[in-house]
């Protein structure tokens, strides 16, 4: 395995999400997308990227800006760049990064576009002592703002867009079999295989086979006309470059255009990305940052440091022009196309697809594949890099130089880092610590407001913790008791979870309480065993929980997390305790509030 495969196996391993129980079902799905007459007509969808983007008051384009004006807490984006900079150093032995950019904003406005050690820094990599060789240093060259790099992966989103305006326009159709467009594709048992499932990675297609061992165009084609499926289509999930490449060749089929030249005339050059491109020219070189020093072992194929041109072997064997790698481009390009995708396809005055297409790009399609939720061609919900950002509704991508893409349309916000963490060679990092650690700060700098009053209780957002907030303990004996409080939470479901729990002994054991939450407008949810995680909504709830009736029940919230990923944590605000008909305990009284105790959980006006 090699490439951004390699770097998935890695990042899945470490942890992957569950699914909350109201996602889409695939009849439900099948509801809203119809094929007609080779065009996807797609019906209504809930509120998506569009809506979000209108509910901030219309279609922005960039601006740079501060915190403040994005809507955004400055201390936190801050922490963005502190906690960067630190993997520029040992992660845990090497450097996770040469140099990277990092950006990050809201709405219209980027509120941080901020570049880190070095675009170019080693000459070669040492494999004997495992060190790289340097540069002079009157020759390395600092990460800038407008640095260009090798996107990897992050390649494979062009090539779904360009797909699905394809579907806009009517030549192209989601659940046709992608042999109806490339008769030699059936070879192999892959006459079944379907477009969806090339863009959401079901089609039974393994991880990659190595083309550039193929001297010749066809010879690699052949390789792929004969490649069987490991598994029936659309029985499992498995990512594979091999669904981008061939879907590049559906595209160059139908178009009668190469895929470079689809890029620049239906994307970059509409939305003015000028420094976005397949094959960048050698002008560009000293603006590049660069890659590995690939040699064999840890390469297939032997090349001296890269520098310029394509790091992946297989899109470097293609000429440069691939659909799963090859693209190049900088922070600010990268941006232009999220807020074009967040403004529901609109980017000024140029639209490159409809609303409800990049809502569809948005929705799971994998709801039979928990913890593997995909759009088409977007991953969804994914913690091991969107960290804290990952919603049902976030969508976004990595590749395998160090770089990645998420946009959360809940919050209208977005975040690329682009880092070369392939230089000088790929052994020397492996996860998405970095892009963890960008996306926390960047969704702990979207604000949570009390639910009333000026200040709520936080339980924070550390990992392999354990967070308590305790009421003090109180004589309900006088008459029905009952506990009412706003809750607001979001965590890793099922691994991070927020307990409510009752003490009657002073405390020496603690039981679960049952409780029940509602939101605005919604119908009330059951909590039976006491417990709250994954996704809510990221909004304020009402809880009710009926407690026992003793001389002494004490209470408390207990947050825990395990040593991986976290969500954006969990909120308490305004508790009430009402027992016979009394108030018991009341945290807008100054006397009542100064008794709770709070062991890891804070204060927070945010």
């Amino acid at each position: 395995m090699t490439g951004e495969a390699a770097d998935r196996a890695t990042g899945t391993a470490e942890g992957a999400p569950g699914r909350p129980s109201d996602r889409l079902t695939r009849r439900q799905l099948g509801r809203r997308v119809l094929a007609l007459g080779g065009a996807l007509a797609i019906a209504p969808f809930p509120a998506g990227p569009a809506a979000a983007s209108q509910a901030g008051g219309g279609r922005p384009t960039l601006r740079r800006g501060t915190a403040d004006q994005a809507g955004l807490l400055p201390e936190h984006l801050s922490q963005l760049v502190t906690d960067a900079e630190a993997f520029l150093g040992p992660s845990p032995k090497h450097p996770w990064y040469a140099g990277a950019v990092l950006l990050a904003g809201r709405g219209g406005t980027v509120a941080l576009h901020h570049p880190i050690g070095m675009a170019v820094r080693y000459s070669a990599y040492d494999e004997k002592t495992d060190t790289g060789v340097e540069f002079p240093a009157g020759e390395q060259i600092p990460a800038a703002e407008d640095t260009v790099y090798d996107l990897a992966s992050v390649s494979k989103l062009f090539t779904s867009i360009l797909a699905v305006q394809q579907m806009e326009r009517g030549a192209l159709e989601l659940e046709a079999t992608v042999a109806s467009y490339l008769p030699e594709f059936a070879g192999g048992g892959k006459q079944d295989i379907t477009i969806r499932q090339l863009l959401t990675h079901t089609s039974g297609f393994r991880a990659w086979i190595p083309l550039y061992n193929a001297p010749t165009r066809e010879g690699k084609l052949q390789l792929i006309w004969d490649e069987p499926p490991l598994s029936p289509p659309g029985t499992k999930y498995l990512y594979s470059d091999l669904n981008l490449i061939s879907l590049q060749l559906v595209l160059e089929q139908i178009t009668g255009r190469t895929l470079d030249t689809l890029l620049h005339d239906e994307i970059t050059a509409p939305l003015g990305m000028h420094r976005t491109r397949y094959n960048p020219p050698a002008s560009w070189k000293p603006g590049i940052a660069a890659t590995e020093d690939a040699r064999p072992p840890w390469s297939g194929l032997d090349r001296g440091l890269v520098w310029g041109e394509v790091h992946d072997e297989n899109a470097y064997s293609l000429g440069g022009v691939a659909g799963h790698a090859g693209v190049f481009s900088c922070a600010w390009d990268l941006a232009v196309l999220g807020r074009t995708l967040l403004n529901g396809g609109t980017y000024g005055r140029t639209r490159i697809l409809r609303p409800e297409t990049v809502d569809l790009m948005f929705t799971d399609f994998n709801t039979a594949f928990p913890g593997d939720e995909h759009g088409l061609g977007f991953e969804l919900y994914q913690h091991w890099y969107m960290g804290a950002m990952a919603t049902p509704r976030t969508a976004g991508h990595t590749g395998f130089t160090g770089t990645s893409l998420v946009l959360d349309p809940t919050t209208d916000s977005f975040l690329v880092v682009l880092g070369n963490s392939v230089h000088p060679v790929r052994g020397w990092r492996s996860g998405s610590a970095p892009r963890v650690a960008a996306a926390n700060s960047l969704a702990r700098a979207v604000a949570v407001r009390p639910a009333r009053g000026r200040t709520s209780w936080f339980s924070g957002m550390a990992s392999a913790t354990t967070a308590t907030l305790t009421l003090p303990a109180l004589d309900t004996t006088t008459g029905p008791a009952r506990l009412g409080c706003a809750l607001w939470w979001d965590t890793e479901p099922q691994s991070d979870l927020l307990f409510l729990e009752s003490s009657t002994d002073d405390p020496a054991t603690w039981q679960p309480v049952p409780f029940t939450t509602e939101a605005r407008g919604g119908e009330p949810q059951d909590h039976p065993a006491g417990t709250a995680t994954g996704w809510s909504g990221r909004v304020w709830h009402r809880l009710t929980a009926d407690l026992p009736q003793a001389p002494r029940v004490a209470l408390r919230w207990r947050y825990t997390t395990d040593r991986l990923y976290v969500g954006r944590g969990a909120y308490v605000d305004g508790p009430r305790v009402e027992a016979g008909g009394r108030v018991a305990f009341d945290a807008s009284r100054p006397e009542d509030a100064a008794r709770m105790e709070a062991v890891g959980w804070v204060a927070s006006e945010d």
